[in-house]
């Protein structure tokens, strides 16, 4: 009975061992990180004159662009202050899964793309949230 046993052992350690070395070798999904962006008009746009319809074509595509973000989940939160243009201000709150990503992200933002704003990108981190009411 020994004898017999010793083998059914080493082979059950064999395919443990096995196993985990392939658990071990799965790549891990890495859960996004958060990032957000400023942004902030070029001086030319501070008044609200300045634009023009090119410029606001623009700015309708860059607020699609956060709508369909939104929609897919990346888009956490993303608004501006309603101060005049020299004060004003912008960010976008999201997710990606690295600093390149995120920076890519915001680089294709049109409003960044075609010039009409500058942006700065910092890692962040959502602390609190309110539910949605």
């Amino acid at each position: 009975m020994k004898n017999r046993s010793r083998p059914l052992f080493i082979s059950l350690i064999c395919i443990f061992t096995i196993v985990q070395w392939l658990n071990a070798e799965e790549p891990k999904s890495a859960k996004p990180k958060q990032f957000i962006y400023v942004l902030k008009l070029v001086p030319r746009l501070y008044a609200d004159s300045a634009w023009t319809k090119e410029d606001e074509t623009v700015l309708e595509r860059h607020f699609a662009r956060f709508q369909n973000a939104a929609k897919s989940g990346q888009l956490i939160l993303a608004g501006r202050t309603s101060e005049p243009g020299d004060k004003t201000f912008g960010i976008a709150i999201f997710e990606a899964p690295d600093e390149d990503a995120a920076g890519k992200f915001m680089r294709e933002d049109p409003a960044v793309a075609s010039g009409l704003m500058t942006a700065e990108l910092h890692p962040f981190a959502v602390a609190l949230q309110r539910k949605n009411p």
